[in-house]
């Protein structure tokens, strides 16, 4: 099996050893702990505001999307929400501190890099086959990963969601940032 597929199907697991880890090592510090939550915030505003535009489909199991999604955080990068969870995760470390944030953070970094760009080939070969053209343009203008300066105004047929209906999706995601931050909070007191 490709290690695309694997990563794909686990993304949501993968994550877990270095959030064990973190917490493990966490001893948040001032000014540290405030810098980290600013981070979280905007991690989790982009990946509300992808949400709102792509909608659940980003919850499967399966590679692949029933439109191509171009609006909104979309114009900017092609994967804000890899883009968000990356935010949210150096976020856990500058806000857990400790003797190890910065290699914590470089690993979190190289790990989310190649985990993304893993997983980012495999939807783009897929994406590529549904949608030809309109995903070739889209590419020739909208990074990757990390986003433009300036939205692109390319053909757009999403428009956002309800913030009720995208934050009921995005629901797992802020109960487990709360459940890290719940850890770190009781690692630091009961220690």
């Amino acid at each position: 099996m490709d290690i695309r597929n694997i990563l794909f199907s686990n993304r949501s697991f993968t994550p877990i050893p270095i959030a064990i880890t973190i917490i493990y090592f966490s001893k948040p510090m001032f000014p540290y702990f405030i810098y980290g939550i600013v981070l979280l915030l905007l991690g989790e505003l982009i990946r509300i505001n992808a949400v709102r535009y792509a909608g659940g489909v980003t919850r499967t199991m399966n590679v692949g999307a029933p439109s191509l999604c171009t609006s909104g955080p979309y114009s900017f990068t092609r994967n804000p929400l890899y883009l968000g969870n990356m935010i949210i995760y150096i976020a856990i470390c500058t806000i857990s501190g400790g003797e190890y944030m910065v290699e914590m953070c470089l690993i979190v970094f190289l790990f989310f890099t190649f985990q993304y760009m893993m997983i980012i080939s495999l939807e783009e070969e897929t994406l590529k086959k549904l949608f030809k053209e309109k995903y070739d343009s889209y590419c020739e203008n909208v990074p990757r990963l990390f986003p433009r300066v300036s939205p692109w105004n390319g053909p757009n047929e999403h428009s956002p969601s309800s913030f009720s209906k995208t934050i009921k999706t995005e629901k797992r995601t802020l109960q487990n940032i709360f459940l890290i931050l719940l850890l770190i909070t009781l690692k630091t007191f009961y220690q």
